[in-house]
């Protein structure tokens, strides 16, 4: 009788030991425990920590609370502006109602992954290309809103939606590269000729301050031929200014006004000699303008001389 009673007693303490086993949960701090009590959902929520169930009539199903990084795959679409991209994402969500993501939706993960791959396509086609490329800020927001608001009731929060990459057709890439080069070209232009509109400005102040002083001009020439020689080039290249040619030419049109006006009229030429009065006459020939002034030799009396004997 005393061995029954100890048998029954080591095989309830035996049974309790695995009813304790069976009952035991520990909850992670990053987790969430919901009970379903004969299939129906429990109010109250588990904390992380230890806990207790009541075995083979509750079951604990854990949630994990952290943010989920969840890739979109590469979403193919035609834009707003008849472009065919291939753009791909990135999800960053958490559960914020644990029991809502058990009961309300059979997966969450793949009913998030279904709604951003559609809300992806639905971006791509009310864009442009250029707001793909450029605008992404924009399109994340959006593209949070259009995933965030069917995902409430799934107890899942979108955190954030970020477009990873925007792949273009080889042709459309050729042809934006031309586009960028042609426009960088432009621009050089458009520089290069603005360049030569303020030198020339200055240019013209330069040269009309020169004109009042034309020793400027040979004082620049001067300066030119400086720079020249001190890069030790065996070949000395002088520039003449067409200013300076003209100053000279200028100078010598003043010498015989200069004379006419100090010698009054011009003498008349004296009687040719008999010899040359007999000879047929030449034809003239027009006389250049600064041998008027003075007589050749040719034309001078010859001077009278006595011979001593």
């Amino acid at each position: 009788m005393v061995d029954a009673l100890v048998t029954l007693i080591v095989v309830l303490a035996c049974l309790g030991a695995l009813g304790m086993l069976a009952a035991a949960r520990v909850v992670k701090q990053y987790e969430r425990g919901v009970v379903f009590r004969l299939g129906r959902l429990r109010s109250d929520i588990r904390g992380p920590g230890f806990t207790m169930i009541a075995p083979f009539v509750d079951r604990l199903q854990k949630v994990n609370m952290q943010i989920v990084t969840m890739p979109v795959p590469a979403q193919e679409g035609i834009t707003r502006d008849n472009v065919t991209v291939r753009v791909d994402a990135v999800v960053y969500f958490k559960v914020v109602d644990a029991a809502e993501a058990l009961v309300a939706v059979e997966d969450y993960r793949f009913a998030v992954s279904q709604m951003a791959q559609t809300s992806l396509r639905s971006i791509i086609g009310k864009s442009d290309l250029d707001d793909l490329l450029s605008n992404r800020e924009k399109l994340n927001q959006g593209l949070e809103l259009m995933i965030d608001s069917p995902a409430i009731g799934w107890g899942v929060h979108i955190d954030r939606v970020e477009i990873k990459d925007v792949s273009l057709p080889e042709t459309m890439k050729r042809s934006m590269a031309r586009q960028a080069e042609a426009d960088r070209e432009r621009r050089a232009r458009v520089i290069n000729a603005d360049a030569e509109l303020q030198a020339s400005k200055k240019l013209a102040e330069a040269a009309a301050q020169m004109a009042d002083t034309p020793s400027a001009l040979q004082l620049r020439l001067l300066q030119t031929v400086m720079a020249v020689a001190a890069e030790k080039n065996s070949t000395l290249v002088l520039p003449i200014p067409v200013e300076l040619l003209r100053f000279l030419e200028k100078g010598q049109q003043e010498i015989p006004a200069a004379a006419r006006t100090e010698g009054g009229a011009p003498a008349a030429a004296p009687a040719a000699a008999p010899e040359r009065e007999a000879a047929p006459a030449q034809p003239t020939q027009p006389a250049q303008p600064a041998r008027q002034a003075m007589p050749t030799l040719t034309e001078r009396e010859p001077e009278p001389h006595s011979v001593e004997r």
